[in-house]
């Protein structure tokens, strides 16, 4: 019991820091960390190590937002066993119920950010920062999806750079990240039923996050500044 106050303290402290800018910044890193790595033996393993601090940061997030903490927690501690047992004995069938479960808990993450952001009408620094993260956490949510089909259902998703080929998870992750921002470039296609429903439901999310999400921010922060005295 003693420890209780502690410990709020603590986490009042480092809430202070914006975690949400904290866990963009890490996975903008971790883009930067596929480039640089991209073909070498080393790069799984560095990559499944800074994955995992970006699950903790993940975890940190949500548990700031109203949702149930314990829910990511159950999510993130399978997924990180799991991540690091595909990396240690390059099973592909682990690395898909890896990614399932880490894609769960990008979404369960991704839907607390909105929560925090959508509880009041006042638009802080950290709010802003989530904006950003939100979106990364939906674009990864749904790269590790489409890694999970691409693995589940061989074929789904059509390499138009290496035919025949499955396409690597940086790959999967530039797909995702083109789909929610409805760019549209075509160097992998959805080639199956299951991937197509879920290449549309990945573009109807980025649409609607930007419109409901953004645009509401983006509103309140024009409001709120109009109503300060001049």
């Amino acid at each position: 019991m003693k420890n209780h106050p502690r410990s709020t303290r603590i986490r009042r402290e480092l809430a202070r820091h914006h975690p949400s800018a904290f866990l963009l910044a890490a996975q903008l890193l971790l883009l930067i960390l596929y480039a640089v790595f991209d073909g070498l033996s080393s790069e799984r393993a560095i990559i499944s190590a800074f994955g995992a601090l970006v699950l903790m940061l993940v975890v940190w997030v949500v548990s700031r937002s109203p949702l149930l903490n314990w829910i990511a927690w159950a999510l993130a501690i399978p997924a990180l066993i799991l991540s690091i047992l595909s990396a240690i004995v390059n099973d592909s069938n682990l690395l898909a119920w890896s990614s399932l479960l880490e894609g769960l808990l990008y979404f369960y993450a991704a839907g607390s950010l909105i929560t925090y952001m959508l509880r009041d009408t006042r638009v802080t620094t950290d709010e802003l920062f989530a904006a950003g993260a939100t979106f990364t956490l939906l674009a990864w949510g749904f790269a590790h999806l489409h890694l999970v089909l691409q693995e589940w259902l061989p074929g789904s998703i059509y390499n138009g750079l290496h035919p025949g080929q499955p396409l690597t998870f940086i790959e999967l992750l530039s797909l995702s990240f083109t789909n929610l921002s409805a760019t549209g470039l075509g160097d992998a296609l959805p080639a199956s039923a299951p991937a197509r429903v879920l290449v549309m439901l990945e573009q109807f999310s980025g649409v609607g996050y930007v419109t409901v999400v953004v645009s509401r921010l983006i509103g309140l922060t024009i409001s709120n500044r109009d109503r300060k005295p001049k």
